[in-house]
């Protein structure tokens, strides 16, 4: 009898401890629920804005249109122009980036913005380690593609994915005169002076816009 009583308190006793895992895999089931949930939410009011995007009348559109223009492009040639004066010879990124970053809104520009500077960082630094550690190669340049973009979800940007893919790309596929390591340096900066610009530009209008009383 005294060891037939023991099972009971033995059984009590591994309850919790079985209990634990099972409450675990119950509350990340839950997270993952709730995370599938908030995408599709996301995605939706994304598809929603777009449809809204769509209907607006022609004039709203030609406004609207001819005042981002406007400013991507004043934006691009002032992150041009400088970087021929410093003798960048792909100078044109900047103004890519500054086209690439401009918004009609301040809020969606540095969104843009810190996509872009982060993807270039990321994939100019992931780019440069693959090239240095396996040299400029197909294999090499797969490998940094996938760790580029793992690590651009890792620190929760995947938005910035895509740059930082592309960024890779080009500094393992395309032709480069000079070190690796100043082409990298040298794409990060650009891409950065283009960032500055854009928000710059788009903090400006956005200013002048609200003291005249213009609403794009």
């Amino acid at each position: 009898m005294p060891a037939d009583s023991a099972l009971p308190d033995k059984e009590t006793e591994m309850g919790p401890e079985r209990a634990a895992p099972n409450g675990a895999r119950q509350e990340s089931a839950a997270e993952t629920r709730r995370a599938d949930r908030d995408t599709s939410r996301i995605r939706w009011l994304r598809d929603q804005a777009a449809r809204l995007h769509k209907r607006l009348p022609l004039r709203r559109r030609l406004t609207g249109g001819l005042a981002h223009g406007i400013m991507s492009s004043v934006a691009a040639v002032a992150a041009y122009l400088p970087t021929q004066l410093f003798g960048l010879q792909e100078g044109f990124w900047a103004a890519i980036t500054a086209v690439a970053v401009a918004q009609t809104e301040l809020g969606a520009t540095r969104s843009t913005a810190r996509d872009q500077f982060t993807g270039a960082a990321i994939g100019g630094l992931i780019g440069l380690a693959a090239y240095l550690a396996l040299g400029p190669s197909v294999p090499a340049y797969g490998v940094a593609v996938v760790l580029a973009i793992l690590v651009c979800w890792l620190v929760n940007v995947a938005s910035a994915c895509r740059l930082a893919g592309i960024t890779a790309t080009i500094i393992l596929l395309v032709p480069h005169l000079g070190p690796v390591e100043r082409m990298a340096g040298s794409r990060v900066v650009e891409v950065g002076w283009g960032v500055c610009v854009a928000l710059a530009t788009v903090w400006l209008v956005t200013r002048v816009n609200r003291w005249l009383g213009v609403k794009v």
